[in-house]
């Protein structure tokens, strides 16, 4: 491969290159941030970034292996971190003026994990503010003109771009399955719990995930293997045996996989187009359709009190203060400020419900359920960073969730659809996906 072409390479194929020798992490590192040169001024996915200190970094990385110390699984590859986790080397202010030049003494866990895996820190990438839905400058790579989705907006975009092979991104909503979807890459959100939220910003502790974007599924399953695990700092973290992802992901499944095809109660916002792309893939997967149980309909109205509540609750302060943010951040506020105890009370209650019912359709025997991961292709616009109400649900119950590009739309722009498994079996759900994907490469 030529060197020009190095930036196309995954973060599986890269580590090993770097592991044997045949590649540098500097070089590596030197072709990414020339990728990002050339493109970064139309795309906009960063909003920090310092190419001499990654040079530093990968240099570091090098001379690290030349003294034939143990290498990690990201040894010298570089990774984009969406600007809401702390990092102690860039600043992190979360998409607002308010937090302009906000320099965090620690890195959040996550940023931790990457270091000590190897990874170098390439830049923060563009979240919409506090990672809501009021947008930044990052505009779609596969046309600038539509949005990239949000609130990982950067992050999808990063990878998208062939700027890096990974980027870390977070969900409270749609915020990792929708910009992935939108940008055509691989993104993940794993159970809840199984990654460590300490250091990011937090929106809502019920709802908030850590997720992450790649080109390819065995880089997700790569990444998870870093990231996955319990931590002190994040009390709703829970042991985990991680380092398990990469070859569980890659195991030959012993039967097709079972699929349960899913249109969920907000299938009237798909586009016409998207909904017969999954019909199509549902019927080549040969997945068998199923119902949410009715009362499952009040799960994104439980979602929206739990999320304003809880937002109102950590970011209130910004809006009491007077700080400059969007009109559509105070309304939200305004309208956390409103729930009742028992109205969320009962939220809460009602989502454990609806966590319930899905566990019990894995209980029968399904291995995976497909559905949408957006109504569509990303909208015209960048004014706008899309509807998440096909990623409402799976966050509210917190199972994981993959997005895999299935097609691409008449406007060239993709399809995404949307595999969750069962909660805490993500590993499971990289096999499956896998097998998926395989299918619908297909012709």
């Amino acid at each position: 491969m030529r060197e020009a072409e190095l930036f196309t390479l995954t973060a599986c194929e890269a580590s090993g290159r770097i592991a044997d020798g045949t590649l540098s992490a500097e070089t590596y590192v030197a072709a990414c941030l020339e990728r990002i040169g050339a493109l970064d001024r139309e795309v906009g996915a960063f909003v920090h970034l310092d190419p001499d200190y990654a040079l530093a970094q990968a240099r570091a990385r090098d001379e690290w292996r030349r003294q034939g110390r143990p290498l990690g699984p990201l040894h010298g590859v570089p990774v984009a971190i969406k600007d809401i986790f702390d990092t102690a080397d860039y600043p992190t202010e979360c998409g607002t003026p308010i937090l302009a030049g906000r320099r965090p003494r620690t890195d959040a866990t996550v940023v931790r994990k990457l270091r000590e895996a190897g990874a170098v820190i390439i830049g923060k990438t563009v979240t919409t503010e506090f990672a809501y839905y009021h947008p930044g400058k990052t505009r779609n790579p596969r046309n600038p003109n539509h949005t990239p989705g949000g609130s990982s907006s950067g992050s999808a975009a990063a990878v998208a771009a062939q700027m890096v092979p990974l980027a870390i991104g977070s969900q409270t909503n749609g915020s990792v399955i929708r910009p992935a979807a939108f940008c055509g890459v691989f993104g993940v959100k794993p159970s809840r719990g199984l990654v460590s939220r300490a250091g990011a910003l937090p929106l809502s502790r019920t709802l908030d995930h850590v997720g992450a974007f790649a080109r390819s599924l065995d880089d997700l399953a790569l990444i998870l293997d870093v990231l996955v695990g319990s931590d002190s700092a994040d009390p709703d973290t829970e042991p985990f045996p991680a380092r398990n992802f990469r070859p569980r992901a890659v195991e030959p499944p012993t039967a097709a996989p079972r699929l349960a095809f899913v249109r969920t109660p907000v299938w009237d916002k798909a586009d016409p187009e998207a909904r017969a792309a999954l019909e199509d893939a549902a019927r080549r997967l040969r997945a068998r359709e199923i119902d949410l149980p009715g009362d499952c309909r009040a799960a994104w109205d439980d979602h929206r009190a739990i999320m304003a509540a809880e937002m109102a609750f950590n970011l209130g302060k910004f809006v009491d203060r007077g700080g400059e943010v969007s009109q559509r951040f105070r309304d939200l506020i305004a309208e956390g400020y409103k729930v009742t105890a028992a109205h969320y009370l009962g939220a809460v209650r009602d989502a454990q419900r609806h966590a319930q019912a899905v566990a019990r359709i894995f209980d029968d025997g399904i291995d995976a359920i497909i559905t949408l991961s957006a109504p569509g292709t990303a909208p015209l616009g960048i004014d706008t960073t899309g509807d998440p109400a096909f990623c409402t649900f799976w966050t509210l119950v917190g199972v994981p969730s993959l997005n895999l590009p299935l097609v691409d739309g008449a406007n060239g722009l993709p399809i995404g659809v949307q595999l969750c498994g069962a909660f805490r079996h993500d590993a499971p759900l990289l096999r499956t996906a896998h097998a998926v994907a395989a299918v619908l490469a297909r012709a």
